[in-house]
């Protein structure tokens, strides 16, 4: 099922505001500058066209909310941000002008506006995307003939490790559950997290939430935890990197800037090195956890994140058969190899678009960590999100691993969003979870 959501952009400003409470603003959206704002949207109200079909990109300029008299504008139409790409100006009337452009293979079209006010001040660019016959585009490699084997004897590593699971209590945030931060030994670094249940649970009543994080460095979240487990569910939210939880913030800013500054590419050269080894690891622990539990029902298993989180939701679902549905948001880590096949890769990009050719050793080792590979082993339901100006997870992998996933599923398209769930693809995602759980 694809669930589509439009809004008018009439209110320029007015939907910055909204943007600005949720995860991230991508930095391509509409920006404002002196009090001038600029707008890009398919005039399709879908944004979803065939394969060679022209797309027409509406774009208004306003200046403190009406249109502006006159001036220029510069543009450019590219296939997701990659080649091939035109470029052109166009002349404003009332405000307005038109671009247009096709794309002959599945992928998304991206038209990228910027507007010089008169008089001077900051160019302000604003990001207009468009589907172009998404349901067909294919993983840019296949999976490696190993793969499964690699990742089997990763999870005999891992099984080698006795859970040791600690728990400290913690003050719950809800009279209606009791929390407690969790350390469980794993691969490298420990599972580390906020766990909690419900006040009186009963044993084999409660279904399991594993709720992982984006990229950065941060202590898990004791809320999250705590708001799963007032509905009815055991849940466990961990911070990606197996550090200590609840700690002051000049605690993770000093790893951020020092010694996981560049975490995301950190050896990258070999599977074996790649750092996200024991991030994944830790998940498959943290269930491990979870289904321990004597409270839990022995059925149900949920992985929810965003971004990175969303890429852990994915390597969650093919790696570990236990889970029975996750959700993606705006999945990071997904068709590393893109630009191999001439498109964009998503975050951490391991391998940048200039890179030509791609290092051998690189492009054999990431394929290990694609959220494409992980789709393709999954047997669980899920829900994704995908913003049609994602610069960070572009679309085009995002709907790659979508279409390797061939469990039931469904992707909530938010056309003017850039890299973040608004409230509205939040909700989708939560309620998503929600209908898991109450089945």
């Amino acid at each position: 099922m694809i669930t589509s959501r439009r809004r008018f952009l009439g209110c320029f400003l007015g939907s910055l505001s909204s943007l600005a409470s949720v995860i991230s603003i991508a930095a391509e959206a509409a920006k404002s500058s002196s009090a001038h704002s600029v707008a890009v949207v398919a005039t399709r109200a879908t944004a979803a066209y065939a394969r060679g079909e022209t797309v027409e990109f509406a774009v208004r300029v306003a200046h403190e909310g009406k249109p502006v008299s006159a001036g220029v504008v510069e543009w450019t139409v590219s296939k997701d941000g990659v080649p091939p790409v035109k470029t052109g100006r166009a002349t404003l009337k009332d405000g307005g002008t038109t671009i247009s452009g096709s794309l002959d293979e599945p992928g998304f079209l991206q038209c990228r506006v910027t507007f010089q006010p008169t008089g001077g001040g900051a160019k302000i660019t604003a990001l207009g995307g468009a589907a172009i016959a998404p349901k067909e585009i294919k993983p840019s490699l296949p999976v490696p003939d190993d793969f499964d084997a690699f990742w089997s004897a990763q999870k005999a590593r891992l099984a080698a490790v006795p859970i040791n699971a600690r728990l400290t209590p913690v003050k719950s945030t809800s009279a209606k559950a009791e929390a407690f931060d969790l350390q469980a030994d794993s691969v490298g670094s420990p599972v580390s997290g906020y766990f909690a249940r419900p006040v009186g649970a009963k044993p084999r009543s409660l279904p399991a939430i594993l709720t992982v994080h984006g990229a950065g460095v941060r202590s898990a979240g004791l809320s999250g935890a705590v708001g799963w487990a007032a509905e009815g569910a055991l849940a466990l939210d961990i911070n990606a990197h197996g550090l200590p939880n609840g700690r002051e913030s000049a605690f993770y800013s000093a790893l951020a800037e020092g010694e996981l500054k560049d975490y995301r590419r950190a050896g990258r050269e070999s599977r074996d090195t790649i750092y996200f080894l024991g991030m994944f690891l830790r998940l498959i622990r943290a269930i491990d956890f979870l289904t321990a539990q004597p409270e839990w029902d022995g059925r149900t298993v949920v992985v929810s994140g965003s971004s990175q989180g969303g890429a852990q939701a994915l390597a969650a679902a093919g790696l570990d058969p236990r889970v029975t549905f996750f959700a993606a948001g705006v999945a990071a880590m997904c068709d590393h190899t893109g630009p191999v096949a001439g498109r964009v890769a998503g975050w951490p990009k391991f391998i940048e678009s200039a890179e030509r050719p791609p290092p051998a050793t690189v492009v054999a080792a990431v394929r290990y960590y694609d959220g494409v590979n992980f789709a393709a082993r999954a047997r669980a339901p899920g829900i994704f999100t995908v913003g049609f100006i994602d610069t960070t997870c572009p679309p085009t992998s995002v709907y790659a691993a979508y279409n390797a996933l061939a469990a039931p599923k469904e992707i909530f398209h938010d056309i003017e969003a850039g890299h973040t769930n608004t409230p509205a693809a939040s909700a989708s995602m939560r309620e998503a979870v929600r209908r898991h759980l109450r089945r």
